[in-house]
């Protein structure tokens, strides 16, 4: 039996690829890695960037996924991808109240022992594509396996499931000869972590807001990037609109709004407008100004300067937020070597255009006839709740993530932060390493400063064996890293995991 449906997938696969006019080469990879921490959650630099795989205190995990990629070279090509995630993870102590009781209890939740971490299809026709699924995405700016974060989509939380459109690279302009070039997209989705929502919320104070959907948008223009020197420029902007929120004050719930989802809602967020009859606009969008340039040197060596600037209304478009955003520096040595990149970056989220933001018809009769734009509060919103998916940071990681508030806050509770990052890879035959080093003090939130900062030390060390000869497909991997402030606590853990890929063709 088994045979005869391998057959008939054999069959399937054999048409499609004949259909498409290409060979069907399968890629994939089965892992299996273990975790422990002395805190209550894995470390800062172990629970990162990895699109929230792992990120309870310790835990087994075994990772397995097949995929077929997208032939760029082709005129026409496509794509498809499933991976899955099993295993067993300790549990966080969140507390919860009970309005029964007028009591407080610990509330013990983890990931999921199973779930779908990637699953989709995609088709490509010359310069642009189209996707559905859920599929993890890379940034166009930063370098995802050393930034501290793209500040707007980075690696650090599970891809949401969607429909995306846009170029499948940069592409050159007409009539610019090259000099130009252009790469975006647009998508939709759906958040799917209401529940987790649900089963980590105090509800005590603040927002719960669930079925949420998302937007994203990306424009970018590059100059040719044959030259020694090319410049990279634009924006990219984010979402959430429609669902449900209940807001909850001592315990009670004070009000209610059910908005769901409209089409209508959906042109708004691609455009967004002022809500009716209120002097804000729907949704939550944000995002951010994005420039990199790029110098290759002669040998084969490139330096990167890049700035990402964040905003959440017309003050942060307007860049009247100060010094805020992501500041970096990155060298590329021109061979593989003991040292083969090295990156700094400075981060910077205290200005946020000010504490203060006053609409006209905050008060009513107020002989204030002129709106103040500012306390934009980074990656919080009072109607939608924060920007991130099962806890987990959207955007930059670097911002203590709201899936470490033990005590239910759905928020960032210290998103006014500021400090560096450093980052190094190299390696040597079949070894590599990676290092990791960040600093940051934090002062609550945009509107909120706390009555003092705190700070945060944070470290990762990382080898890697691949004995290339004699297994090619096999990779082991140790990692250690720490903790060390009174921001993100005191924590030390190791991860260890092994894992093999490989392929087969199918209609050679």
């Amino acid at each position: 039996m088994k045979k005869t449906l391998h057959a008939i997938v054999a069959l399937l696969i054999s048409s499609a690829s004949m259909y498409a006019g290409e060979p069907i080469k399968i890629v994939y990879n089965a892992s299996v890695s273990a975790n422990a921490s002395s805190g209550k959650f894995a470390p800062y630099m172990i629970g990162s960037w990895n699109y929230g795989r792992v990120n309870a205190k310790a835990g087994l995990w075994h990772d397995g996924i097949i995929k077929k990629e997208t032939d760029l070279s082709r005129r026409f090509s496509w794509g498809a991808g499933f991976e899955y995630m099993l295993g067993y993870g300790s549990a966080a102590p969140y507390i919860r109240y009970n309005a029964a009781s007028d009591s407080w209890s610990a509330n013990y939740r983890r990931q999921a022992p199973a779930r779908i971490q990637q699953f989709y299809g995609e088709l490509k026709y010359r310069s642009v594509y189209l996707l559905a699924g859920m599929k993890e995405r890379h940034s166009r700016i930063v370098d995802d396996t050393l930034s501290s974060g793209d500040l707007t989509r980075s690696n650090n939380s599970r891809p949401i499931p969607g429909i995306a459109a846009g170029f499948i690279d940069f592409v050159d302009i007409p009539l610019t000869n090259g000099w130009v070039q252009i790469d975006g997209e647009i998508m939709y989705g759906k958040f799917t972590d209401s529940e987790y929502k649900r089963q980590t919320f105090n509800y005590y104070h603040g927002n719960l807001a669930t079925d949420l959907y998302y937007i994203y948008r990306r424009c970018y223009f590059r100059t040719k990037p044959s030259q020694p020197l090319n410049l990279t420029i634009g924006m990219q902007a984010a979402g959430q609109f429609g669902g449900r929120t209940v807001y909850y004050s001592k315990g009670s719930i004070s009000k209610t709004e059910e908005r769901g989802f409209s089409i209508k809602d959906a042109l708004k967020m691609f455009f967004p407008t002022e809500g009716s009859g209120r002097d804000y606009y729907e949704g939550n969008s944000l995002g951010s100004w994005d420039v990199k340039l790029l110098y290759r040197f002669k040998n084969g060596a490139s330096l990167s300067a890049y700035f990402e600037g964040p905003w959440e209304d017309g003050s942060g478009i307007g860049r009247q937020n100060g010094f805020d955003g992501l500041w970096g520096l990155q060298y590329n040595f021109a061979k593989q070597g003991i040292v083969s990149k090295i990156l700094f970056e400075y981060f910077d989220f205290t200005n946020q255009s000010g504490p203060i933001h006053y609409s006209t018809d905050a008060v009513e009769g107020s002989s204030i006839t002129q709106g103040i734009t500012g306390g934009d509060d980074y990656y919080n919103n009072l109607f939608y709740g924060p920007y991130s998916n099962y806890g987990m940071s959207i955007g930059s990681p670097f911002v203590v993530s709201p899936l470490y508030n033990l005590d239910g806050s759905p928020n960032y509770c210290h998103n006014k932060a500021r400090g560096f990052h450093t980052a190094a890879e190299g390696g040597a035959g079949a070894w590599s390493y990676k290092l990791m080093l960040s600093y940051q003090l934090a002062g609550g939130q945009g509107r909120i400063p706390s009555y003092k900062r705190l700070h945060d030390t944070s470290m990762l060390a990382k080898v890697q064996w691949r004995p290339v000869a004699s297994l090619p497909g096999l990779r082991l991997s140790a990692e250690a890293a720490f903790d060390k402030g009174n921001l993100r606590g005191n924590n030390f853990g190791i991860l260890a995991g092994i894992s093999y890929s490989g392929s087969f063709t199918f209609g050679k």
